[in-house]
């Protein structure tokens, strides 16, 4: 289906050498996700620390994919691991119909942070799962069946959230779960809509949208699905307006809004939630990664008190054994303290605007005949590859495997001889480092994948 490893470093192999121990009881006896076992060779690494994570050779690198897109305050952070460790000796582990603190706590400080009334949360073990459960949430409280979700998407690896996919991460899955529709959403650089700008682009993607709502039976849709800023299916920023306006049609025809914030949320884009940019309020808010960094695994599901409400006197039928787990909930108060203590949302807007933004701008306009697009908010960003600027044609072709692939493995092996690690998918790079990185790190970065660009440059015909 894919190259090894496609998502997040394109396939690029391990250190190599003689095989330690772990290296090759994972050989042996791990099944990796989205990888063909017999062509992969992983990276074994032995550990961490803000910015950086190191391998069992000694070598140490730049993370600039957050692992994956997780690690918002970086690794090893002291004060969440003094979390994490407290709540162990207190208490590690509840079933989830109990209640206890840290639970409760996390539930409270979430609540704090989201939008509008969005004030009771559902704890899940990840993100996949926390769209599982706000899909069966918009079905339960409106009578209704359907879900309309965008082709540029990945919502996880479930069998509704696979189904919820608009990416070819869910063709292997298929036939999925019934009830889906997708629709195109905005992507001003390769416009589903021959759009000549920004504007034109939100305001026929709205009523791209509004058509698939009638033809689709609005009575019997039950939610519209989406990433406020689309992540690993190209980091795609909506024009201004497009957010509004499908809050607009939600509220015309009484479809709840379900707003995916798994990667986008919690610091990623400059705000707590990549929503609050459009000061937009959904129905429903998927979280996951950020929430913690990724320390231990956590995610949910906010809801607005209409929905709430929904289950106040009849059961919620759904559940899962770890359900607002105490170390994954002790870990994630400790991180929106974080977040609070140090700032750390209003720095990755501050180095969006100051820092990524011009230099990634400069790559494009001033350097690199490959890079075609650059879009991003806060610490989140991606370069688009092109072979031909006037045409627009992708450096590889979409779904790219093996040797028609070649070009993007050879920027990556780049980026790491340099000793950053990337996240590379499709034809883009994306530029996701931990929240927390420093302004001169991030130059220092940025001039790394600057000089793994004349690679993409080599293969450029226009």
């Amino acid at each position: 289906m894919r190259d090894a490893n496609q998502y997040g470093a394109a396939g690029v192999s391990g250190a190599g050498g003689t095989r330690s121990a772990a290296a090759s009881n994972d050989k042996l006896h791990v099944l990796h996700s989205w990888s063909a076992h017999g062509a992969l060779d992983p990276l074994v690494v032995t550990g961490a620390e803000g910015v950086h994570f190191s391998d069992e050779s000694g070598r140490r690198w730049l993370d600039f994919s957050s692992q994956l897109v997780n690690v918002n305050v970086g690794h090893q952070h002291p004060k969440l691991i003094a979390a994490i460790k407290a709540q162990a000796e207190k208490l590690c582990t509840v079933a989830p119909y109990h209640a206890n603190e840290a639970t409760s706590e996390a539930a409270r400080l979430i609540a704090e942070v989201a939008p509008g009334d969005l004030n009771r949360v559902f704890f899940t073990n990840g993100g996949a799962e926390a769209i599982e459960n706000a899909i069966r949430m918009a079905r339960l409280h409106t009578g209704r069946h359907k879900v309309l979700t965008a082709y540029r998407s990945y919502h996880g690896a479930t069998a509704g959230a696979i189904t919820a996919t608009g990416d070819p991460r869910r063709w292997a899955s298929e036939p999925g779960a019934p009830g889906f529709a997708r629709f195109w959403g905005p992507y001003p650089y390769r416009s589903a809509f021959h759009s000549s700008d920004a504007q034109e682009e939100c305001a026929r993607a709205l009523s791209h949208l509004a058509d698939t709502i009638m033809v689709e039976g609005a009575k019997g849709i039950a939610a519209i699905v989406l990433e406020p800023v689309v992540g690993s299916s190209g980091i795609l920023v909506p024009p201004d307006g497009y957010l509004q306006g499908v809050r607009a049609l939600c509220d015309a025809h009484g479809i709840m809004l379900i707003a995916d914030e798994v990667m986008a949320g919690f610091g990623r884009c400059g705000e707590w939630f990549a929503i609050d940019h459009w000061r937009v309020v959904p129905d429903l808010i998927t979280f996951a990664k950020g929430v913690n960094s990724g320390y231990v695994p956590l995610g949910g599901v906010i809801m607005s008190d209409a929905i709430s409400a929904s289950f106040e006197s009849r059961a919620y039928p759904g559940g899962l054994t770890y359900a607002g787990h105490p170390l994954a909930c002790a870990a994630a108060v400790a991180c929106i303290g974080i977040y609070r203590e140090q700032g750390t949302i209003g720095h990755a807007r501050r180095l969006g605007e100051e820092v990524f933004k011009p230099a990634l701008q400069a790559m494009r306009d001033d350097r690199h005949p490959s890079v075609g697009d650059v879009r991003g908010l806060g610490a989140f960003w991606a370069i688009e590859l092109v072979r031909d600027r006037a045409t627009r044609e992708p450096l590889v072709p979409f779904n790219a495997a093996g040797a028609d692939n070649a070009p993007m493995v050879e920027f990556a092996n780049a980026c790491k001889r340099q000793g950053l690690w990337p996240f590379v998918v499709g034809n883009r790079v994306h530029v996701v480092p931990p929240l927390i990185i420093d302004e001169q790190t991030l130059r220092d970065g940025l001039a790394i994948i600057d000089e793994a660009l004349d690679v993409a440059d080599r293969y450029c015909v226009g």
